[in-house]
């Protein structure tokens, strides 16, 4: 008696399995060997170029001055990004309002912020003195004063800073917690209206929770996107990493090696931040991979049940 013809088919995908498994995949070994002579030559051509003058780069790269600027920098990038990630919520909850005036104020404001360079919206920040030269809290249509400040006096290199980073990252981050929110399944906020739990409540408890998978991991971008917009705030006098270097090549006049102490700096902290971002993409991806994986098991055990039929 021959054997069922599943049988057969069966075999025969597991012997051109096996067979594509051995079979010499040529053009992979040849990218690979492009890759590695490439990669090495460039390797070698920087270490031995002497223009790069790796012994001075050695000599400032923890220098006291630089370090300083780094912490500039990380301390920059850690303010703007709380500040920006909690303006982002609430603009993120208002593009989602029932509310029109809301939803149009949420979107006047990513509007313009996502709209205009963070580079002109820094140097604005930085001269808003010369638009307001003084700060004032009146009540309105009156002219009594109830508190003043000078602009030059609040304004500072820092003040603008953290503003111009902080205010440009919400606008960013709104669409991001919008688009989290959204990957809620509309189920979850029937559920919550039926159990008569109000708007906000169902945010808080219910579907921000949900929204994390979604909205953490484009997080980690916009961190990484933040540690190397923090270089631009050296164009208004700002001492992080990018101007202490450049104001000690500004005295030496070793330029190149200078901007390769800013360079490893950023990668060295790069790096860090894209295993944290790896790290947190993985635990938030276990249920994702769960769900996945539990269809192709009921199919193998679909299909191994006619052959253990059969036997």
């Amino acid at each position: 008696m021959s054997p069922p013809r599943h049988l057969h088919s069966g075999e025969a995908q597991l012997r051109d399995v096996a067979f594509a498994r051995s079979a010499p995949t040529y053009g992979r070994w040849i990218s690979w060997i492009l890759v590695l002579v490439i990669g090495t030559n460039l390797l070698w051509l920087v270490a031995t170029n002497p223009n790069f003058e790796w012994q001075v780069v050695l000599k400032w790269f923890t220098e006291g001055s630089v370090l300083k600027g780094l912490q500039v920098t990380l301390g920059l990038t850690v303010v703007s990004m709380v500040l920006g990630t909690l303006l982002g919520l609430l603009l993120g909850v208002w593009r989602l309002s029932e509310n029109r005036l809301l939803r149009g104020v949420a979107g006047l404001y990513i509007w313009f912020f996502r709209g205009t360079p963070l580079l002109v919206q820094l140097i604005f920040w930085y001269n808003l003195s010369t638009l307001f030269p003084a700060l004032s809290l009146t009540l309105p249509w009156t002219d009594i004063t109830l508190a003043s400040w000078n602009t030059n006096d609040l304004i500072t290199p820092l003040t603008a800073a953290i503003a111009g980073l902080a205010l440009n990252e919400a606008a960013y981050m709104a669409e991001i917690i919008r688009a989290g929110l959204l990957s809620v399944d509309n189920g979850q906020v029937e559920t919550t209206q039926a159990f008569g739990m109000s708007r906000s409540r169902a945010l808080r408890r219910i579907i921000i929770p949900q929204a994390m998978r979604s909205i953490i991991p484009p997080t980690g971008n916009q961190l990484i996107s933040m540690i190397k917009a923090t270089s631009l705030v050296s164009v208004i006098a700002m001492g992080d990493l990018l101007y202490s270097v450049q104001a000690i090549y500004n005295r030496t006049f070793e330029i190149i090696p200078m901007l390769m102490v800013a360079v490893i700096w950023y990668l060295l902290i790069t790096s860090i931040l894209n295993l944290g971002q790896s790290a947190i993409e993985r635990y938030y991806a276990r249920g994702t991979r769960r769900v996945a994986s539990a269809p192709r098991r009921a199919a193998v055990a679909a299909n191994a049940q006619p052959q253990q039929e059969e036997q």
